[in-house]
């Protein structure tokens, strides 16, 4: 008897599970029937907000805002879907005072995808030549944000004249290597996910913290969201699988200690990193500072990893201080 009730159990079971699984299918296979009509028609009716430079034969999209003696250079992190939208505020906040200009590098918002290997070398020999053709000369005000700050402290080692400072906003440490590896294959699952639609799904899931009282627009939260949709590509792929490289690149490499540095850290980090080392995650920081140099400082501001999205205003008045002083 007893057996045959856990039998009736197991195949209600396996029928609840089928149907599930059913039901799951029929969404992916509807969502990429729509995304394959679509395609990329939706960001083609989105025009970029700034130029398009040609830089190795592609488009690089350059957006900037302000008349400043010095020109701030924002440098995203890494898959920031439409960076030109995402720093939108930072942007609009600092443009009284500096030329400030956001760069999408290769694989994300209105620039072109690359087949280049994504390398510190090829990222800086990029960035530098789409400043170039947009009109802006050195030396620059470098502000990158997470993955970029590895980027630009490869800059800084290389071309020390063309940079007058840095200021990071919670940026990735070139003190500390990465240890886990995470296989190229399993970045790829994002295309398939992408290509059914359970991107945009997902998307459409997450609380929007872009918000209009932090600064944002209507269009540019609806853009943003737009091109998350369709944010998973080989160059985006490359880079993320050769990030890992470009840090112990970079650790190898002696900082220029003429170069000011103002780290800007998120207290969300701290206390991520804080619990994973059990202090006040403050050692993670240090170690980087210290290899940055004696004229690296830092400051500590209230917020998410993602601190440009909520203190535009805060950055700005930290960064004035920071530049007069110089």
């Amino acid at each position: 008897m007893r057996t045959k009730k856990n039998k009736s159990k197991g195949r209600k079971i396996m029928t609840v599970l089928s149907v599930l699984f059913g039901v799951i299918l029929a969404l992916n296979l509807a969502g990429f029937a729509v995304t394959q009509l679509r395609g990329t028609k939706e960001l083609d009716q989105v025009k970029p907000y700034g130029e398009l430079v040609e830089v190795d034969g592609k488009n690089m999209h350059v957006y900037k805002m302000g008349e400043g003696d010095k020109t701030v250079v924002l440098m995203p992190g890494l898959g920031i879907a439409l960076p030109s939208a995402d720093f939108g505020p930072l942007m609009r906040t600092m443009k009284d005072d500096y030329k400030v200009v956001t760069v999408e590098y290769f694989g994300i918002g209105f620039s072109d995808v690359s087949d280049q290997p994504r390398t510190n070398e090829n990222y800086i020999k990029e960035l530098r030549e789409a400043l170039k053709k947009s009109g802006l000369k050195p030396p620059y005000v470098l502000m990158p944000h997470s993955a970029s700050g590895i980027y630009a402290e490869y800059y800084a080692a290389q071309y020390p004249d063309e940079i007058e400072a840095i200021i990071m906003l919670d940026t990735t440490s070139s003190a500390e290597l990465e240890s886990v590896k995470i296989p190229r294959f399993v970045y790829s699952l994002g295309k398939i996910q992408q290509a059914t639609g359970f991107s945009r799904l997902v998307s459409n899931l997450i609380p929007e913290f872009k918000l209009i009282e932090n600064g944002y627009t209507e269009k540019e939260q609806a853009d943003y969201k737009l091109f998350t949709y369709f944010g998973s590509n080989d160059t985006v792929i490359d880079q993320a699988v050769l990030f890992g490289a470009n840090i112990q690149e970079v650790s190898e490499l002696k900082f220029p200690e003429t170069i000011p540095v103002l780290k800007l850290i998120a207290s969300n980090t701290l206390k991520t990193m804080g619990k994973k080392s059990k202090d006040d995650g403050m050692g993670y920081q240090t170690k980087h500072l210290n290899r940055l140099g004696q004229n690296a400082s830092f400051k500590v501001i209230e917020g998410s990893h993602m601190i440009y999205q909520t203190q535009s205003e805060l950055i700005k008045k930290y960064t004035d201080e920071f530049l007069s002083e110089l």
